[in-house]
C-alpha cells in the first residue's frame, strides 16, 4: 500500500513537471513566433529621408575657379521625401519612393577696380580696391530629385521583424545654380542716401537747418543731366540634368505597434548624366558639358503607418 502511494506521488510529481516544461515552450514559442507561412498582406506609407554620402559634386574644378569650396556642401546630402510599400504576392514586397533635396555654399568677392584701356580682362592696370555698400557674391546650389520604384524580397525572422533585400530604379534630376548678384549690404548704409551725399546745412537766420541731398551728373548746364543709381545686375546659371537612377539596398522592419513601424535600409545610389546632356536654364544643351556620376552609400529611415 505503501509501495503504491509512492508511486502515484511520482507519477503525479511527473506529469507536473511536463506541464510546466509544456507551458514555457508554448509561452516562448507564442513570443518569438516565425513569421506565417500563408501569404501576408499588408503595406505601409511614411516619411523617409535619404542620406546620400555623395562621393564627387559636379564641376568641382569649375566651382574652385569661382573662389567656391564645393567641400562645403552638406555631407551627407539629405533628401527629404516619402515612401510606400505593399505586399505584391508571397515574400515579394513592391513599393515607391520620390524626395528632394538641396544645399547651397557662398562667397563674397574681393573686388579690385581698374580703368578700361579697351583691352580684354585685366592687364596689370592701376587698380584700386572697392569699398562700395554692396559687394557682390556668388552662390552655388545644388538641388537632386529622385523618383523611383522598388522591388525586394522578404526574408522573415519573427513575426515583427524582417530583413528584406532588393533595388530601387527611377528617374533623378540635378540642378546646379549659379547665382551672382550684389549682396551683402551694411547695416548702417541702409540708411545712407542711395543717389549722391547729404549734409545738414545752417539756415541763414541761424534758427534751424535743412537737410540737403547732392546728386552727382555730368553737366549742370542746361539741360540738366539725368542721374541713375548703377546697380550690379544680378546673373543667375541654372544648369541641369536628368540620369537613370539605380540603387540596391538592405532593409530591416520592425513593427513596433500594430499600425506603426521603423524600416531602416542601407545601399548604395549611381545614377549618370552623359556628357553633352547638362541643359542652361532647361532649355538648350550644353554640347561640351562633363559626365557626372551621382554616387555614394545611402541611408534610409522610415517611420511608417501600416502593417
Amino acid at each position: 500500500m505503501v509501495r503504491f502511494q509512492i508511486r502515484a506521488e511520482r507519477s503525479y510529481t511527473v506529469k507536473k513537471i511536463l506541464t510546466y516544461i509544456t507551458i514555457l515552450l508554448s509561452t516562448g514559442h507564442s513570443q518569438f513566433d516565425l513569421y506565417p507561412v500563408t501569404d501576408f498582406f499588408g503595406g505601409g506609407i511614411g516619411y523617409s529621408p535619404m542620406y546620400i554620402n555623395v562621393e564627387k559634386f559636379p564641376a568641382t574644378d569649375l566651382l574652385k575657379s569661382l573662389g567656391l569650396n564645393s567641400n562645403q556642401f552638406d555631407t551627407p546630402f539629405v533628401v527629404h521625401g516619402g515612401e510606400g510599400f505593399a505586399h505584391m504576392t508571397g515574400k515579394w514586397r513592391i513599393g515607391s519612393y520620390a524626395g528632394v533635396g538641396s544645399s547651397s555654399i557662398s562667397t563674397v568677392t574681393n573686388v579690385q577696380l581698374y580703368v578700361d584701356t579697351g583691352e580684354p580682362g585685366y592687364q596689370d592696370e592701376t587698380k584700386v580696391p572697392y569699398d562700395g555698400n554692396f559687394n557682390p557674391s556668388i552662390e552655388a546650389k545644388i538641388t537632386i530629385a529622385l523618383g523611383a520604384a522598388s522591388i525586394e524580397y522578404v526574408m522573415p525572422v519573427f513575426q515583427d521583424l524582417e530583413i528584406s533585400a532588393g533595388a530601387m530604379m527611377g528617374l533623378g534630376r540635378l540642378n546646379l545654380s549659379i547665382d551672382q548678384y550684389a549682396a551683402n549690404p551694411k547695416w548702417g548704409e541702409m540708411f545712407d542716401f542711395s543717389y549722391g551725399s547729404k549734409e545738414w546745412e545752417v539756415n541763414a537766420d541761424g534758427t534751424d537747418s535743412t537737410l540737403m541731398y547732392y546728386y552727382a551728373v555730368d553737366d549742370t548746364g542746361t539741360p540738366i543731366a539725368g542721374f541713375n543709381a548703377a546697380n550690379a545686375p544680378g546673373v543667375m546659371s541654372d544648369l541641369s540634368g536628368t540620369f537613370f537612377n539605380f540603387q540596391p539596398y538592405v532593409a530591416v522592419k520592425w513593427q513596433l505597434l500594430d499600425r506603426v513601424g521603423l524600416r531602416i535600409s542601407a545601399g548604395f545610389n549611381k545614377g549618370t548624366i552623359g556628357q553633352g546632356r547638362w541643359k542652361l536654364n532647361s532649355r538648350y544643351l550644353i554640347g561640351d558639358s562633363e559626365e557626372y556620376t551621382l554616387r555614394g552609400v545611402t541611408f534610409r529611415t522610415m517611420l511608417y503607418l501600416g502593417l
